[in-house]
């Protein structure tokens, strides 16, 4: 038979510290300060945004770099 044992390490040590560790992120759940929906879709368009811009920066640096060192080594080569 299996005796629970009330010392720190024991089964109801583990069951202590579960029960305070849920007991803190409940509190501190209930300190955040969420956002409004409108503050939501507003960010979420800037970040939408921000990423097809850099995107695009990324293709045309992509592009140049491609014909300076790609078509430009070949050309030099001939």
């Amino acid at each position: 038979m299996a005796t629970v044992q009330t010392e720190r390490g024991g089964v109801v040590g583990v069951v202590a510290r579960v029960t305070g560790f849920l007991s803190a992120v409940n509190v501190e759940i209930r300190k955040i300060t969420w956002p409004t929906r409108d503050d939501l879709v507003d960010t979420t368009r800037k970040i939408i945004l921000l990423a097809a811009a850099l995107g695009v920066v990324i293709g045309l640096f992509d592009w140049i770099l491609q014909k300076i060192l790609v078509d430009g080594v070949a050309a030099l080569a001939r």
